[in-house]
């Protein structure tokens, strides 16, 4: 299937869920430049549920913005688990939203190195809870040029969100 096309319904399903539930979703991006909060604002009615979108593409960006600590940042780089923890954890508490999702990837043509190759994605979904927010992260190894890892990115990124709206609604 084509992933415009998948992520164009994907977050037109989401959309709808989001709304259905009463709940707020807020975005940080870096490699996908905007591109997740693009999808889901194309979709009418999308005010309803779409909280707040940032792109923070540098390392300033992430700290000033989204309270990523500059030593997480140094020790293990802005395409981390650490990191986007802590951008998604960020968005969550700057945002008041009830879910959150942060990327951070090295989409090409240049940037990665042998540790971190070109196509390495984090991902990371919170979720508001009472005892403190509940975040899952994902590590992703994507091919393809920049554009098809950035298109791949956004598409799991909506998929992710979804996984945990159909979770939360079994709770």
């Amino acid at each position: 299937m084509d992933n415009k096309y998948e992520i164009e319904n994907l977050a037109n399903v989401l959309v709808k869920e989001l709304i259905s539930s009463g709940k707020l979703i807020a975005v940080a991006e870096s490699c996908t430049g905007g591109w997740i909060s693009k999808a889901l604002t194309d979709v009418s009615g999308s005010s309803q549920c779409f909280g707040f979108g940032m792109v923070a593409y540098s390392n300033a960006a992430k700290t000033t913005l989204l309270g990523v600590n500059e030593i997480v940042l140094e020790e293990f780089g802005a395409v981390s688990e650490e990191v986007v923890a802590e951008m998604v954890t960020g968005t969550l508490e700057t945002s008041g939203a009830d879910f959150a999702v942060a990327v951070s990837g090295i989409a090409g043509p240049g940037g990665g190195t042998i540790e971190k190759p070109v196509g390495t994605v984090w991902l990371a979904w919170a979720l508001r809870a009472s005892s403190g927010p509940i975040v899952n992260t994902a590590k992703l190894f994507l091919h393809g040029n920049r554009q098809e890892i950035r298109e791949q990115t956004v598409l799991c990124a909506l998929q992710g969100v979804r996984e945990r709206l159909r979770v939360q609604k079994k709770q």
